[in-house]
C-alpha cells in the first residue's frame, strides 16, 4: 500500500511527546507497525488508532492484545469526528498521499480538533507553514494558519524508514488558535479562487464569485492571492459578504 515504517524508536518518542495531555480524545491516523503507537496507549484520554490496512491492524492486535478494542480499521477521511468525545487531539505519520486531503478533513472540524502533531513529507510542511510572498504559500496554508498556530518542529531524513522514501519529512505542530468562527465557507471559497488561478490579479482570478466591476476596481484586486496575508484574506471576505447582502 506504499506504506513507509518509521523504525527510529527516539523519533517516535519526539513526535509523542510533542503533544499535549489537555483533556479530550487521542486519535492516531495511519498506526502501521505500531511505533506510536505502545506510547499512546498508555493515554490518560480516551485513545483510537486508526488504519486502512488490515495487516496493520491485525498486527496490532496480536502485538498489543490489552488495546485491541483501540484499533479500527477504518478510513479517517470518511469518520465522522463528532462521534469522539471533543476536544479532539490528532497525531500520526500521515500518509503522503492523502495527507492535503487529511489537513482539509481537519480544516472542516476545526472546531472540535484543537491540537495536531503529524510527520508529513517535507515539502507539504514547508506549504503549510510557509507565509504570504513565498511561492509554495497556497490554499492549506492559509485555511490552516488562519485557525491553528502552526511550529515546524523538525526535518527527518529518509533513513529512519524502512523501506527509505525518496523524500526527506517533516513534524510539524498545530495549536488552536482563539480566532472565532466566521463566514468560512465563503472563506474557503475565496482562497481557492485565489490560488485557483494564483498567476493571475485577484480581479482575474474572482471572476467565478461574480462580483460587480466597480467592487473590484481598488488597487488591492491588482494583488496576486500569494501576496496577501492570513488578515487579508479574512478582511476580503467579510467585505465578499457586505457585497453578497446588498
Amino acid at each position: 500500500m506504499g506504506q513507509h515504517f518509521l523504525k527510529d524508536e527516539g523519533i517516535a518518542l519526539d513526535i509523542v511527546n510533542a503533544i499535549s495531555e489537555d483533556p479530550g480524545s487521542l486519535l492516531e491516523i495511519g498506526a502501521g507497525t505500531g511505533v506510536l503507537t505502545k506510547y499512546l496507549l498508555n493515554s490518560k484520554n480516551p485513545f483510537l488508532a486508526f488504519d486502512v490496512d488490515p495487516v496493520s491492524i491485525d498486527f496490532l492486535k496480536l502485538k498489543y492484545p490489552q488495546g485491541a478494542h483501540k484499533f479500527y480499521l477504518r478510513d479517517f477521511l470518511s469518520e465522522d469526528l463528532s462521534q469522539y468525545e471533543a476536544p479532539l487531539r490528532l497525531i500520526g505519520n500521515f500518509p503522503y498521499n492523502i495527507s492535503s486531503q487529511i489537513f482539509f478533513q481537519i480544516y472542516d472540524n476545526r472546531l472540535i480538533v484543537d491540537e495536531v502533531v503529524c510527520m508529513v513529507q517535507k515539502e507539504v510542511a514547508q506549504r503549510i507553514v510557509s507565509i504570504h510572498g513565498n511561492k509554495v504559500y497556497g490554499i492549506l496554508s492559509v485555511l490552516l494558519q488562519a485557525f491553528y498556530n502552526i511550529e515546524y518542529l523538525f526535518t527527518v531524513g529518509p533513513q529512519v524508514f524502512d523501506p527509505p522514501p525518496k523524500v526527506d519529512s517533516a513534524v510539524i505542530r498545530l495549536t488552536r488558535n482563539d480566532r472565532a468562527d466566521f463566514e468560512t465557507k465563503t472563506f474557503k471559497r475565496v482562497v481557492k479562487a485565489g490560488f485557483g488561478k494564483r498567476r493571475k490579479t485577484l480581479r482575474n482570478a474572482l471572476k467565478e464569485l461574480n462580483l460587480r466591476a466597480d467592487f473590484t476596481e481598488n488597487d488591492f484586486f491588482n494583488l496576486r492571492a500569494e501576496q496577501l496575508s492570513i488578515q487579508d484574506f479574512i478582511d476580503l471576505t467579510v467585505k465578499i459578504e457586505k457585497e453578497w447582502k446588498k
